[in-house]
């Protein structure tokens, strides 16, 4: 086997091992019960799995040079202030050491970042096989795959996924097979197997926040490639043709998907998350938590979810925390706009779009979680190519002319 195939091949199971460690614990109840401390003791030895295997295929420690990998350790700065108190409970100082570990095996990692599409290929991949169990739960036991707990949603049988999870996952993956077939750097045959099963999946769990972040991460990736993609210009007229065919037509199916059977107060509320974040900013804080949080937690308050990014890290790392993630955020959007259009751009625009839409009504940005690795995924797809080295030919000493012959070459 190749030298460099191998390495590929361990650095593809390092980024499965980090899918995994974000799987997270709590969900619904599996066909087989799964006991919590089973599943954080697998997700967290993925964690410590994928560091070693890292490290063991980068013992030089060879890194590059990336404004999110800098940005990201700043991060741990307040969220270690915050939980040194232990305010939150030694489960904080846990969460701090999970993150540094996985902010390290980012870093072990960024050696491979070269704005190619190995990353994305890579989390296809395994999103697609997390999405088989989640299919494989379905048709095994539909009743636990769309239980009434959850209105009837679609939710992992054999691993504890919530919707939002299954929906997430759908969508990225959706996004960013579309664009890898209008890039030409796969066939609609193989595109077809990812994307038909994710949009079964995607429209099972009625994840409003996925599906939003989809269409309008897609807008905007192809519109970066319309004014340099023909198959770009066809794809998006086909767009706007079907969008607007199904407005139409199935105007009314496709509002009861969208609410959900909920009502208007509950709709307008975002399902009672205003509330909870209502109650958060109202509660009073010292300057401390102001500046550096109450510690890492669950991301929730008052034994409620959180349910927003900005808000979940406002309440565990504070404002610090929250100029920091908008800094990512920022500085990942300007890059992508200062590239040239090309494939790659388009993929990290949609990753970007999408977790900016989906940290309004998901928490992540903050802690080691799917978002990251979406945004890990598009810094290197934005790192810019090395440019090669021009060869050289080095001077071969000749031997020495005679003075007649010079003069005859002169002349």
């Amino acid at each position: 086997m190749d030298r460099t195939d191998h390495t590929s091949k361990i650095v593809g199971t390092v980024w499965g091992l980090l899918i995994l460690n974000t799987l997270g614990s709590a969900g619904a109840k599996t066909i087989i019960p799964l006991p919590r401390s089973l599943i954080q003791m697998v997700t967290m030895g993925a964690l410590v799995a994928a560091f070693a295997l890292a490290l063991a295929v980068n013992l030089r420690l060879r890194i590059r040079a990336s404004a999110f990998g800098f940005l990201l350790t700043l991060l741990l700065v307040p969220s270690v202030i915050s939980s040194a108190d232990l305010e939150s409970g030694f489960g904080a100082l846990f969460r701090c050491a999970r993150l540094a570990l996985f902010v390290g095996t980012l870093w072990l990692l960024s050696r491979w970042w070269d704005g190619g599409l190995t990353f994305v290929r890579h989390h296809i991949r395994i999103y697609f096989v997390v999405l088989g169990s989640v299919a494989a739960g379905a048709i095994i036991s539909p009743g636990a795959a769309m239980p009434e707990l959850y209105g009837g949603r679609l939710v992992g049988a054999l691993w504890p996924l919530t919707p939002p999870q299954i929906g997430q996952y759908a969508a990225v993956i959706i996004g960013l097979s579309v664009l890898l077939v209008l890039g030409r750097r796969t066939d609609r045959a193989s595109a077809a197997v990812v994307i038909v099963p994710a949009l079964v999946l995607l429209a099972l769990t009625h994840t409003r926040t996925a599906t939003l972040g989809l269409l309008v991460g897609l807008a905007l990736a192809i519109g970066s490639l319309v004014l340099t993609s023909a198959a770009a210009r066809r794809f998006f007229a086909w767009a706007v043709v079907c969008a607007a065919v199904a407005a139409v037509g199935f105007g009314s199916a496709l509002q009861a998907w969208f609410l959900r059977g909920q009502s208007q107060e509950n709709f307008t509320s975002l399902t009672g998350r205003a509330k909870v974040w209502h109650a958060l900013l109202a509660a009073p804080r010292t300057t401390s938590e102001y500046l550096f949080g109450a510690g890492l937690g669950d991301k929730s308050f008052g034994g409620l979810p959180i349910d927003n990014s900005w808000l979940a890290v406002y309440h565990e790392q504070g404002m610090t925390g929250v100029a920091l993630v908008a800094a990512i955020i920022i500085v990942l959007g300007g890059v992508a706009l200062l590239r040239p259009p090309s494939l790659s751009r388009a993929c990290a625009i949609f990753l970007i779009s999408y977790c900016a839409i989906a940290s309004y009504t998901e928490a992540g940005l903050g802690d080691a979680s799917p978002y990251l690795l979406h945004l890990t995924v598009a810094a290197s797809l934005l790192v810019a190519p090395a440019a090669a080295t021009p060869l050289t030919t080095p001077e071969v000493p000749g031997r020495p002319i005679p003075r007649g012959a010079r003069r005859s070459e002169v002349t």
